[in-house]
Parts: C-alpha cells; structure tokens; sequence
C-alpha cells in the first residue's frame, strides 16, 4: 500500500531538520571557544591596558576632586571667617558707640549736676549777707539820741573803723547813689535784691558807681572821716527806700539776714 506526504502548512517539520540546528549551534560555539582562546592573549593584554588607564583616570579624577574639596573647604572657611570678623567688628563698633553714648550721657549727667551746683551756690553767695566791715564792732546803737544828730537820735549804727578800712557791700544789689551825702560826708547807696536799701557814710573814698551791680561782700569804698563826725568809723544804714528818713533798725536787718552782729 502506497502512502504519500501530505502539503500545505499544517506539515509536520521533519526530525533532522531540528537536529541539524542543534548542530550546528554546537559547531558555532565550538568555534567561538577555539578562535576566542586563540585570541585571549591579546584581549588580555588590552583589557588589562584599558583597565590600567581607567584605574589612572579614576585616580586623577579622586585627586582633582580632592583638590576642589579642599579649595572649596577653605574658601568657606575663609568666608566663614571673614564673616565672623565683621560681625565682631560690627559688635565691637556697637558696643564702643552705645559705650561713647553713656560716657556722652554720664558726662551731661555730671556737668548738669555741677551746673545745677553752681547756680545753687551762687543763687546762695548772692542772698547771702555779711557784715560792712570785717572783724569790727558796733560803737554806737540804732536810735541813740545826743545833739550830734540833727534828728536828736542816730538813724543808724557806726562800726568802728580806722580811716582806709575796707568797707563791703552786705548783701547783692545795684548801687543808686555816690558822692558827696552832706552830713554823711562820702557815701554810697545800694538797692539791695529783697527791694531795701542800705547806706555807708562818712568814707574816704568811693569805688563803685551809680547803676553798677555788686555782690556780698565786694568792697565798695574804704571808711574815712568825712561829714559830720568826731572821728574815723563807719555809718551803716538799713532803709525801706533810698532817702533819708527811711530808716529801720540795722542790727535787726543784719541778723534777719543772717549775719551776727
């Protein structure tokens, strides 16, 4: 009986052809194997150079890198450290201004307080009061009466006083009248500053002038014996106006002041 193969697509493949393949991948690796052993040597010799050079290149690029670090280390350490010198000198700046600003503050403070002083103890020399004539006595009393006074009794008190004695202004005022007084021969008139008058007679001269200002104890004249005296002294008056007439007791005036007489 005769059989025969059957076509189309849906043949069987035959069993050698699938063989055949295998054999030939067998051969072909084979073949690889021989021919890349044969050519191992050299493949060795340049896999070994390119990894020598990789290795080189890999090195100098560490190193370099290395280098940049260090470069870049330092210069933000250099940065670091310039910032921190001018924030301390930014601080040190700020710590000498507010420094200046309290010893500017401390000295204002102080010259305020002198200042303040020194009106104080002016303001107290200029209502301060002292005696005409320094280290002297009363001689003769407020009121006394005798002929020697054409009122019948002394308007005021006499100091005694050698002629050329210093004579002092008692207290601060403004001089209003000098020169020739008639009975009180040379004199000199001060309003004083409370609005009162004081009077100084019978002086050999006069060293002030009519509206000059004077202070406590400023020497206005040295005593004498002009006018109407027996003898060198001082004639002090203490007076509610510039006249005469206007009398008040000199010794209460004086001691209501301040000053031991």
């Amino acid at each position: 009986m005769a059989f025969t193969r059957a076509t189309g697509k849906h043949r069987r493949p035959h069993r050698l052809s699938g063989t055949s393949a295998k054999v030939a991948g067998v051969a072909a690796l084979t073949t690889t194997s021989v021919v890349g052993g044969l050519a191992a040597p050299a493949l060795a010799d340049d896999t070994a150079k390119q990894s020598t050079g990789a290795t080189q290149a890999i090195s100098i690029d560490h190193s370099l890198a290395d280098a940049i670090d260090a470069q870049a280390a330092a210069q933000q350490q250099a940065a670091d450290a310039a910032v921190a010198k001018a924030k301390a000198e930014a601080a040190a700046k700020r710590k000498a201004a507010e420094e200046k600003r309290e010893a500017e503050a401390k000295a204002k403070k102080e010259r305020e307080v002198k200042q303040r002083a020194a009106r104080e103890a002016e303001r107290k020399r200029l209502n301060a009061y002292v005696t005409p004539v320094d280290g002297s006595y009363v001689s003769t009393g407020y009121r006394t009466g005798g002929g020697i006074w054409s009122s019948g009794s002394h308007t005021g008190i006499d100091f005694h006083a050698a002629t050329g004695t210093t004579v002092h202004s008692v207290g601060a005022g403004t001089v209003v009248q000098t020169g020739w007084g008639g009975a009180y021969g040379n004199q000199v008139v001060i309003k004083m500053h409370d609005g009162t008058y004081t009077q100084y007679g019978h002086l050999s001269s006069v060293s002030v002038s009519a509206g000059q200002a004077v202070t406590p104890g400023q020497q206005i004249a040295v005593s004498g014996a002009t006018g109407n005296v027996t003898g060198p002294h001082l004639h002090f008056e203490a007076r509610t106006g510039p006249e005469y007439g206007s009398d008040m007791d000199p010794v209460a005036y004086l001691r209501g002041h301040g000053v031991n007489v």
